[in-house]
């Protein structure tokens, strides 16, 4: 593979693997500074607000599988559809450039065995016999490996709209508030340990 397709690759799988704790630390960092005793933590339960709307996750599933980047679009996570279209973007361009390379020389590749083909391939002068076939091979993973990068890229595409859509209605407010503080306590044969206490409580 051509070095820059390498880059190009590690370049999308790295969107696609740090893009979304990224955001999510961001989000939370301002919390989780506001006191140096005393934080907010996320209700985990699965509570559903009167004020919010109806929200289909199949719908979510049916735009992204029929326009990458539409199920983001729907949940409302605008900042996800560059890296689903560029991701895809760049991934179909790879396709496309490896297999114009292969077929070019897999024509010369078949022309040059051609018994019957008086006129010289293209790249009589350039390549030998072995060297086409092994640059036709190369092309041939190239454009193989791209696909199968295309579909994993479409696939997170639908199945980040469902997650996305299953979390549209979670009540994520400040409505728990932990607390510690470090304790002296006795422990066994009259000895004092030290240790931290914790205190959850519902507002």
């Amino acid at each position: 593979m051509v070095p820059v397709q390498k880059y190009i690759l590690i370049i999308i799988l790295a969107l696609i693997l740090f893009a979304y704790p990224l955001w999510a630390q961001s989000n939370s960092t301002s919390t989780l500074l506001q006191n140096v005793y005393s934080w907010n933590v996320p209700d985990s339960l699965h509570k559903q607000t009167q004020k919010s709307p109806i929200h289909n996750p199949k719908k979510a599933i049916w735009l992204s599988a029929a326009i990458p980047g539409a199920g983001q679009i729907y949940n409302k996570k605008y900042w996800k559809v560059p890296i689903v279209l560029g991701g895809l973007g760049t991934c179909i361009y790879f396709v496309r450039s490896n297999n114009i390379s292969y077929q070019d020389y897999r024509k010369a590749l078949l022309q040059r065995n051609d018994p019957l083909q008086i006129n010289p391939d293209k790249y009589a002068d350039v390549y030998s016999t072995d060297q086409l076939l092994t640059l036709q091979d190369q092309f041939h993973q190239n454009r193989d490996m791209f696909i199968m990068v295309t579909a994993l890229v479409y696939a997170l595409n639908i199945v980040d709209a469902l997650v996305d859509a299953h979390l549209y209605t979670f009540d994520v407010s400040d409505d728990l508030s932990l607390q510690w503080q470090p304790v002296y306590a006795p422990s066994f044969e009259n000895k004092y340990t030290a240790g931290l206490k914790l205190s959850l409580k519902f507002k």
